[in-house]
């Protein structure tokens, strides 16, 4: 069954759970603001009125229903990436390709990285393309690194999480587009506070949880991850926290509980073993900053994705596919703003987050 038609069934789910109201509550539903997919509004609606449980049945009945093809192979192969441009030698990006997660022989152009941000010459942002397994191997994951030296990056807040008045704008601004190099989702929604905190601009929305995966941005715009409290702590450089989950990578070494963990580990909503659209970031032991996302990933698969990128410290960020949105940018001739997404299988519009965003994400700028 294809996307399409389960993800118009679990609309219709939803609705018909909400009962004989569901016509205005689809309508009021659908005015929530930002850019996010109808299915997204609706669902997100019913969890904020009582009805997670009964969304979270729905979704898990959708991904069943929905399993990712296995076998076969990319169609086109593996795509050339939009927007190349000449850049030097770097040694915060070596440029050795990925080795390919689907054994073997790697296809054209596979795990080969690609400058599409340069400052002065030097590779600012790199992406590369792979097949994420050795059984989903139709698919394709991207992988995007960032030089912390060349580019910035800042926690955005989303209008409903955390919702409230910000400094940061929830959208691109019209002055910040000229220097936007990356764009990308955060993580779980903040109403299940057992998932982590959220921390910005000298305000505690969520409580931070000791030992949880944190993604901690510095006010000089440098990223760092680690269990809270035990590798990353509060400081007077830090700008922002936004945990999620537990640690997914550490010490280059992906968790072994991705197999086995439950709800407290990975998210309750489909649990680490279904092979869906994830999203995680990490550090490599060069200062890289990396943003992996793709289809057809488990838990352990987005960890081994992160450490085939050479992450020694990473996490899971969020899931499905309304909601993980890696996006690159480049600046055209006539000063308009060219966005492209990561992976072919990308839901989410690359310009996602020139409009305000529902959810918090995060930006990386030209410094």
């Amino acid at each position: 069954m294809g996307r399409l038609r389960t993800s118009v069934i679990a609309v219709l789910g939803v609705a018909a759970v909400v009962g004989a109201g569901a016509g205005g509550v689809v309508a009021e539903a659908l005015h929530r603001p930002g850019a996010d997919s109808p299915v997204a509004k609706v669902a997100e609606w019913a969890r904020d009125h009582g009805l997670g449980d009964e969304v979270t049945w729905l979704e898990r009945w959708q991904y069943r229903l929905d399993q990712p093809a296995v076998g076969g192979a990319p169609a086109g192969g593996i795509p050339t990436p939009e927007g190349v441009v000449p850049a030097a030698a770097s040694a915060t990006l070596p440029p050795a390709p990925l080795p390919p997660l689907a054994g073997g022989n790697p296809l054209p152009g596979e795990g080969m990285w690609r400058t599409v941000v340069a400052v002065g010459g030097r590779p600012a942002v790199q992406v590369a393309a792979l097949r994420p397994d050795a059984s989903h191997t139709s698919f394709v994951a991207g992988v995007m690194r960032m030089d912390p030296a060349l580019v910035r990056g800042q926690l955005r807040p989303g209008t409903i999480d955390p919702g409230g008045s910000w400094q940061a704008s929830a959208a691109l601004t019209a002055a910040e587009r000229a220097g936007t190099a990356v764009a990308f989702n955060a993580g779980f929604r903040l109403n299940d506070h057992s998932y982590g905190g959220y921390y910005s601009e000298g305000r505690t929305v969520v409580p931070l949880i000791d030992g949880d995966a944190s993604l901690v941005l510095h006010t000089d715009g440098t990223a760092d991850v680690g269990a809270w409290n035990r590798e990353v702590r509060m400081g007077p450089t830090v700008a922002s926290v936004r945990q999620n989950l537990v640690p997914l990578v550490d010490d280059g070494q992906v968790n072994p509980s991705c197999a086995t963990g439950g709800p407290r580990e990975w998210g309750k909503t489909v649990g680490q073993t279904a092979y869906i659209h994830r999203s995680g970031f990490g550090i490599t032991n060069t200062g890289a900053e990396v943003y992996v996302a793709g289809p057809a990933l488990s838990v352990c698969t987005l960890g081994h994705l992160l450490t085939d990128a050479g992450v020694v410290r990473g996490m899971e960020l969020d899931i499905n596919p309304d909601w993980v949105s890696g996006a690159y940018f480049q600046r055209q001739p006539d000063g308009s703003l060219s966005g492209h997404k990561l992976f072919p299988a990308e839901k989410v519009d690359a310009g996602h987050y020139l409009q305000p965003s529902s959810r918090d994400w995060f930006a990386w700028f030209v410094r």
